[in-house]
């Protein structure tokens, strides 16, 4: 494989305030790359967002798909991902909290090793508010003894990993969030390091922790069904 090729899959809700900044933020971090794209997902946006977006379709490395309506962070990620060129594909979050600059540490560590499948990012030192932070430690724990994905921030958006592999596994909304577990439950090779968490400068997060919760123990049941009938 070439570390030169990858497809970035950017999932966007109502972020006009953030999308130019991180664009900007990608293409001076990969100076030295000359073979990816960038593909944004307007998921049903109701701000600027849309038309922002419009105005980066000019640049023939970037792509961006329309959602009409809201579907969720795991549908703009399948939009992305299928419509992506290349089979490594790299997912960050559009809210400008992961760093583009640890785009490079992911990929040199995923095309160094090549058993590896996936890898992920670990948000050590979060910048989010108590609540979201002691939520989320909570489900990771939780997830983490259930699954035994080994991975302690599953959330963390910043991902590298093999398109073809993704496009196995049976679709369900809140699947970004089980990617490590799925990865790992099918018998492909893992790993995840530390990446530098922003805190969110503009915006607000549109992610209800609380329906999160209610939410995960049904998608953990689900991913275990999953990879139990995989083996």
């Amino acid at each position: 494989m070439n570390i030169n090729y990858f497809s970035i899959v950017i999932p966007i809700y109502n972020e006009e305030e953030n999308i130019n900044i991180l664009y900007n933020e990608i293409k001076k971090e990969l100076l030295n790359f000359t073979e990816y794209e960038i593909i944004f997902i307007n998921d049903g946006s109701t701000d600027g967002s849309k038309n922002i977006l419009k105005s980066l379709e000019k640049y023939k490395d970037t792509k961006i798909v329309q959602h009409q309506l809201n579907l969720g962070q795991s549908q703009s990620l399948l939009s992305g991902i299928s419509s992506s060129k290349y089979e490594t594909i790299v997912t960050l979050d559009g809210d400008g909290q992961n760093d583009p600059k640890d785009i490079i540490k992911l990929i040199k560590l995923f095309f160094s090793d090549k058993n590896l499948e996936l890898v992920g990012g670990l948000r050590l030192r979060r910048k989010d508010s108590l609540v979201k932070v002691i939520s989320s430690q909570i489900a990771n724990f939780v997830r983490s003894r259930l699954l035994k994905d080994n991975c302690l921030d599953t959330g963390c958006g910043l991902k590298v990993f093999n398109k073809k592999i993704f496009l196995l596994f049976p679709f369900f909304d809140g699947i970004h969030r089980f990617l490590p577990a799925l990865f790992n439950g099918f018998g492909y090779k893992t790993k995840f390091i530390e990446v530098n968490h922003r805190k969110r400068m503009r915006g607000i997060s549109k992610y209800g922790t609380l329906k999160r919760l209610l939410f995960g123990i049904k998608d953990i049941i689900r991913v275990k069904k999953i990879i139990k009938k995989k083996k």
